[in-house]
């Protein structure tokens, strides 16, 4: 039984900052070459690559594809089986997010939530599995959210995209069950990123409290720990998730979100 991921190729999607981040030096860390992906500051990029370069000793490509398109895609899978070799371990974490009343939610906002959370899932997945079947190993780990289990309001295009992930996660486990790969989901609560980061501050200004306030009373009101979930265990169960210990969970979506899900 493989312990160690040494060797193999990881790429993580939305992987510039916050979980996608803590996910990429997880993997590194464990012996894996990755391909970095996202928006932002090329030089901050470049400097995010070359710190995983020099602290874990593996490979590093990276892609800045618009993976909400499916040509895009299909060249960011085609630059990492160029830059690594394959593909051996892919996560869908891109996500963007946007919040208002159904009825109010502009259309254009609902289509890029959809196609940055969900469709890109979707057309990663499908052009990966061919060559993980030939090679007979494989992984896909997709970002959920506890949101894909449980709704909140204001934000009907982010959980119609996480509900949309936890099915594609049980097809395409179904579907791979006994070809050596697996395809699971990872359901985190409130974790502190820049995402919910700007969550925290529209809450703030629109409640007239300090950012520190609204910080606690965020996750209070539905994280029974009142703790935020660190991107450093979520990247450690990323990459149990990818060890053979986990060859038998597949289809499955986990939550690691304080208690929220079990009220």
């Amino acid at each position: 039984m493989q312990i160690s991921l040494k060797g193999k190729n990881a790429l993580v999607t939305g992987s510039t900052s916050g979980i996608g981040e803590g996910i990429a030096k997880a993997f590194a860390a464990d012996g894996c070459n990755v391909m970095i992906h996202g928006f932002g500051d090329q030089k901050q990029i470049d400097a995010l690559c070359q710190q995983i370069r020099d602290a874990y000793k593996v490979k590093v490509a990276f892609s800045g594809a618009d993976v909400g398109k499916p040509d895009q895609v299909a060249q960011m899978i085609a630059t990492c089986e160029k830059e690594l070799g394959s593909v051996d371990i892919l996560v869908n974490n891109a996500g963007i997010q946007f919040t208002s009343n159904t009825e109010e939610f502009p259309i254009e906002k609902w289509d890029a939530i959809i196609a940055t959370n969900l469709s890109s899932a979707f057309l990663a997945s499908r052009l990966v599995i061919p060559s993980m079947k030939k090679r007979g190993w494989g992984r896909i780990i997709n970002t959920a959210s506890v949101h894909g289990l449980v709704a909140s309001e204001h934000k009907s295009a982010y959980v119609s995209a996480k509900h949309g992930i936890v099915g594609l996660t049980k097809t395409i486990g179904l579907e791979t069950a006994g070809s050596g790969i697996t395809c699971n989901s990872i359901c985190p609560g409130w974790v502190l990123t820049p995402l919910v980061q700007k969550q925290i501050d529209d809450k703030a200004k629109a409640e007239n409290i300090t950012p520190e306030q609204a910080k606690i009373n965020l996750v209070s009101a539905k994280q029974p720990s009142k703790e935020f979930v660190t991107v450093e265990e979520l990247g450690a169960l990323a990459v149990f998730l990818a060890s053979d210990f986990a060859r038998q969970i597949t289809g499955a979506s986990i939550p690691v979100d304080g208690g929220w899900t079990a009220q």
